[in-house]
């Protein structure tokens, strides 16, 4: 058994249900610490939601000739893992890491304890290979990815602001793969920002509807005009945004009764192109048009990043085409990362993991020869990076 292997079936063990980081980055910890790593616990939460943040830092080494520039590149991920659902679904316990048909089984096998093992692993080759590096390497790990997220990186990333300590990259182990290892990196993430929006209406019999207001009659029109705006075009790299409603509560569930309400939640996913006040600004003037009487609640669950082509990403797509013979894809698709928080703090942060088919699924795998090649290309890029500050 590979040593990467050895290590995500360790982690997969600890049933780390957010936000429980069930000892995760303790086993981390401990094999960064020989290696000149300075360790901390940043605990935050309530007592009955406390997460466990750990920041780890080797410096890069004290004989590293005057004139060579020093980096920092962290690694960052998460220890915790969502929920099973429901255990007689399972083919096998999903804290019991587990071998069929060359793949492995377990909770966290492909989001996202296979990253954090062969990030781990990956430093110890390097570190080993050349203990006076001019790069400084650090790890941020958190037990509240899968959760609330308020209490997780972005505690981390703010005392670390706090402090003046400067990151210049940064590699998210995020499931980014589509088919093979490497196929596909995020270069970027969309932002994401919900409403609540509350139409009112007067309620009363449905068969005197003279008497009453709908508010579902009401909102009808503006949801058509909203449902065909173009919010913007996007981008080389982003799509355009995107506006969705996930959710509409109305009635009193009796079929004769008009509703005094009705409740409509919404989502945007929006990219570098729009900002979160204009498409508020928007979108409540669409409204205000349609003379409806509304009440309107915002939450910015996050906002875009983007790291375009340059020294981080070269140094990536170069690491996936030594190990692999691919010629990776920058993609910044999907849902929201941490990456959002560091972002605001590093200026170049890529997301490159395993293969996301079963990522949050009943049977969660992957194929084990995955493995290997992902903690090679983690080790190539912190390679690639030495080398350029000394070349």
């Amino acid at each position: 058994m590979s040593r990467t292997l050895y290590l995500t079936e360790q982690l997969i063990s600890r049933a780390s249900l957010t936000p429980d980081d069930a000892g995760c980055q303790d086993i981390i910890a401990a094999r960064l610490a020989p290696l000149g790593f300075v360790c901390e616990t940043i605990a935050s939460g309530p007592d009955h939601f406390r997460v466990t943040n750990l920041w780890a830092k080797r410096a890069a080494a004290s004989a590293v000739p005057a004139g060579v520039a020093t980096e920092l590149i962290v690694f960052a991920g998460h220890t915790d893992v969502v929920p099973t659902g429901p255990l007689a679904q399972w083919h096998s316990d999903p804290f019991t890491p587990t071998h069929r048909d060359g793949k492995l089984y377990g909770r966290g096998a492909s989001d996202m304890k296979t990253s954090l093992a062969a990030f781990v692993v990956a430093v110890e080759e390097f570190v080993t290979a050349q203990p006076d590096t001019a790069l400084s390497i650090g790890f941020l790990l958190t037990s509240d990815e899968e959760g609330p997220a308020t209490d997780g990186t972005v505690i981390v990333c703010e005392a670390l602001q706090a402090r003046g300590e400067k990151l210049d990259y940064c590699i998210v182990g995020e499931p980014t793969s589509l088919e093979h290892t490497g196929d596909m990196i995020k270069n970027g993430r969309r932002g994401t920002m919900s409403g609540k929006l509350t139409v009112k209406g007067v309620q009363g019999h449905i068969a005197y509807p003279h008497l009453a207001k709908n508010p579902i009659h009401l909102v009808a029109p503006a949801l058509a005009e909203l449902v065909g705006i173009e919010w913007d075009r996007g981008n080389d790299f982003f799509p355009p945004t995107s506006w969705q409603v996930s959710n509409i509560h109305g009635g009193t569930g009796a079929s004769n009764v008009i509703p005094g309400a009705v409740v409509i939640d919404f989502n945007f996913r929006f990219c570098t192109e729009s900002n979160p006040e204009a498409l508020q600004t928007r979108l409540q003037a669409v409204l205000q048009q349609h003379g409806l009487d509304f009440d309107l609640t915002w939450t910015v669950g996050g906002l875009p990043f983007l790291t375009t082509p340059g020294t981080l990403v070269d140094a990536v797509c170069a690491a996936i085409k030594a190990e692999t013979g691919i010629d990776t894809v920058l993609s910044t698709t999907g849902g929201t990362s941490d990456g959002r928080f560091i972002a605001k703090i590093c200026p170049q942060v890529i997301e490159v993991g395993p293969p996301n088919a079963t990522i949050h699924k009943i049977d969660e795998h992957l194929h084990v020869a995955d493995i290997e090649p992902l903690k090679n290309i983690y080790r190539r890029v912190l390679e690639n990076l030495s080398t350029r500050l000394t070349t």
